[in-house]
């Protein structure tokens, strides 16, 4: 996998702005025969959009938690519904927040949608659930060679079925100031954490009488902040970025704690914006966009953020993260790829739901996805035949050699505090920072236990596993 997607040199790009919501009115539609979840559905069938009468239109319900592409969605749901033929009318409702939880409520109360916005960190959990019905029998020959290569096990695969196919995914880059690093004497982005730390002292003893400092995270969700800043840190130094061993099948926070002792750093020395401990991404961006933070740590979301919600002068850039050492050990994980429309198991209409996926799902709207910026394309035949999104700052945030997509890593809930406010905690009070790893993984890897027990997730250590080659060969 990592190797088509390095032949292919992809120049890809990603953007992302915010706006409101959707509606959401009641299912109305005819019924329709569902197919039996986990059962091949005939194509012929499928393409016929259900067994609805063209005066009685099937109505279905699309719930997504993303906001930056809305309004491209909205214009392809419109053609959909002027042009399927089959009177089928899809309806958009786009959640601001919590959308696993309004996802669980609804599914519990017999109102779920018929199609969901599905991503890596959730497609496993709506299976397990039940929420989802498996693609597979829909799926024609000329799919499954068009996204064989990037149907990856426990992220759009799970148990052997199919609930997802890929469209786009995530880099996540340094982001600095070039204004703010030329003034402080800094001719380049750190490639180590021991420069970063040094680098965002000399910013902020250059700026502070004017409000500038030289880093910022948005700490009001510490696990967001984290999530966001030490990911591709970890996997560049060869670790997985979530405190995942995938060598021994086990969680290890070790290599994780020794990231948190440079953000500590920087946080006692004052390089840190102030607030920091309540700051959200969006006020962290818009102090960024005024020249108020020398650098940070996010997705390729945000050359879209600074074209469109917090429009800029300054000049700025994403690079590669720095690692713990300053040496490559491994390569940047591309995240929230793998998946991205998938059908409620609950939909009275599946047919018809597959019809508006795999429109979807065609060239021309996953290639123009990928060139309005709104995401990296990772599916190799529109990789190929993609252009360059042209937007301010995308440069740093293509993907490159030091890219590829990594195995999925078990979601678990432990016992106690999770790894992000542990480490939270620690950066603003201190403590001891061995025992607070040892309690980590003593009760994240009892959590693992439990769930392989019951069954809910499956783990394999892979003694042979290569960061630099994280999908093998």
């Amino acid at each position: 996998m990592q190797k088509k997607w390095l032949g292919l040199s992809l120049s890809l790009m990603l953007a992302a702005g915010i706006a409101g919501c959707g509606g959401n009115n009641n299912n109305k539609g005819a019924a329709t025969e569902a197919p039996e979840a986990g059962t091949a559905a005939p194509a012929a069938t499928a393409a016929a959009g259900g067994n609805t009468a063209a005066s009685e239109p099937v109505q279905l319900k699309y719930w997504t938690d993303d906001r930056h592409d809305q309004e491209y969605i909205k214009e392809l749901i419109n053609k959909f519904n002027e042009t399927n033929g089959e009177n089928i009318q899809v309806e958009l409702t786009v959640m601001s927040e919590n959308y696993a939880q309004s996802v669980d409520i609804a599914f519990t109360s017999n109102q779920a949608p018929d199609l969901l916005r599905l991503k890596s960190g959730n497609t496993a959990e709506f299976v397990k659930k039940g929420y989802l019905a498996p693609i597979d029998g829909y799926l024609t020959d000329d799919m499954k060679t068009k996204f064989g290569s990037v149907i990856i096990d426990n992220v759009n695969r799970i148990d052997g079925k199919v609930y997802s196919l890929a469209n786009t995914g995530l880099t996540l880059r340094l982001i600095y100031n070039k204004d703010l690093f030329a003034k402080a004497g800094i001719a380049n982005p750190p490639v180590s954490l021991q420069e970063m730390v040094e680098d965002a002292k000399k910013i902020t003893e250059a700026g502070k009488s004017e409000g500038v400092y030289g880093f910022a995270l948005n700490f009001k969700s510490p696990k967001a902040a984290f999530d966001r800043s030490i990911r591709e840190i970890l996997s560049l130094s060869g670790y997985q970025g979530l405190g995942f061993d995938l060598k021994t099948g086990q969680f290890d926070f070790a290599p994780y704690s020794q990231t948190i002792e440079y953000f500590k750093q920087m946080y006692e020395d004052g390089s840190i914006l102030p607030g920091a401990e309540t700051l959200d991404i969006d006020p962290l961006r818009a102090q960024f966009a005024a020249g108020k933070i020398g650098m940070y740590l996010s997705f390729s979301t945000e050359p879209g953020v600074y074209q469109d919600q917090f429009p800029t002068e300054i000049n700025w850039a994403g690079a590669l993260a720095p690692t713990l050492d300053g040496q490559i050990k491994g390569t940047s994980e591309i995240v929230s790829a793998g998946t991205w429309l998938g059908i409620s198991a609950k939909s009275a209409h599946q047919e018809a739901a597959w019809k508006f996926m795999q429109y979807m799902y065609g060239d021309d709207i996953l290639k123009t996805y990928h060139e309005k910026g709104f995401g990296i394309a990772v599916v190799p035949s529109i990789v190929e035949q993609a252009k360059k999104p042209e937007i301010n700052g995308m440069e740093g945030f293509l993907v490159g050699e030091h890219d590829s997509l990594w195995p999925a890593v078990p979601s678990v809930t432990p016992e106690g505090s999770t790894y992000a406010d542990a480490f939270f905690k620690y950066i603003l009070a201190g403590g001891d920072a061995k025992a607070i790893t040892e309690d980590l993984n003593t009760r994240y890897n009892a959590a693992l236990t439990k769930a392989v027990e019951k069954g809910e997730v499956t783990v394999t250590p892979d003694p042979a596993f290569d960061p630099l080659k994280p999908q093998g060969e």
